[in-house]
């Protein structure tokens, strides 16, 4: 998974980012109101914000994002801990609030928890008929037989997995599936995809035309 991290203090930043790189997820931190992107744009599975920051309130931008449209999750980290806080933290449209200092191991049960739901899933292993994937450990079966994956393949799962319902864009693909850096292209992709055919099998993946691929259960 990948995180953004809308943070300013330094030591806890640097704490964040290591210990998401411990768990095998990827980060992005930034110490600015006016650095973070669009979550959904940069693809960003979870977004961890702070409420007070150098140039304004976490809040401010929450409340802009889920304006526009934006649906990944956000767990609100701060030190205050009054319920006025929590209460407008929700209402700007939160989906958790961890008041600092924190332990690790509970932040990381949290993301686990609120990308579960993003993803309609309601366990750590997400289930779509006959696959089944465990984000956080790169893990995949099917028919209860391990997958061997490579890492962009079990991410181009997991992104179709997301929501089987929906037709994901070559471009959202290329994007989320290298968050840190410049997005695949569409041959790249393909070449994945082929692969990931091979071992799921062809029919589980459509073709959209113009559009997308889209996983079938």
């Amino acid at each position: 998974m990948h995180i953004l991290i809308v943070e300013d203090d330094i030591d806890l930043g640097q704490a964040l980012l290591a210990a998401l790189k411990a768990e095998g997820f990827s980060g992005l931190w930034v110490r600015r109101l006016s650095e973070a992107p669009e979550p959904s744009a940069a693809g960003v599975d979870c977004v961890l914000l702070d409420l007070s920051l150098p140039d304004g309130l976490g809040l401010q931008l929450l409340n802009r994002w889920r304006r526009e449209g934006m649906l990944v999750p956000v767990i609100v980290i701060t030190a205050r801990s009054a319920l006025g806080d929590r209460l407008s933290g929700f209402e700007s449209g939160a989906d958790d609030f961890l008041v600092k200092p924190f332990a690790m191991p509970e932040l990381m049960a949290r993301i686990g928890a609120v990308t579960r739901r993003s993803a309609r899933q309601a366990s750590p292993v997400w289930q779509v008929a006959d696959l089944k994937l465990e984000p956080q450990a790169h893990l995949a079966w099917r028919d209860g037989a391990p997958l061997e994956l490579s890492l962009r393949e079990f991410r181009l799962l997991m992104e179709l997995a997301r929501d089987p319902s929906a037709v994901v864009s070559k471009r959202d693909l290329g994007r989320r599936m290298e968050p840190l850096g410049e997005p695949l292209d569409a041959a790249t992709i393909e070449v994945h995809l082929s692969h990931l055919r091979r071992k799921i099998g062809a029919e589980r993946v459509r073709t959209v035309r113009g559009v997308g691929y889209q996983l079938v259960p």
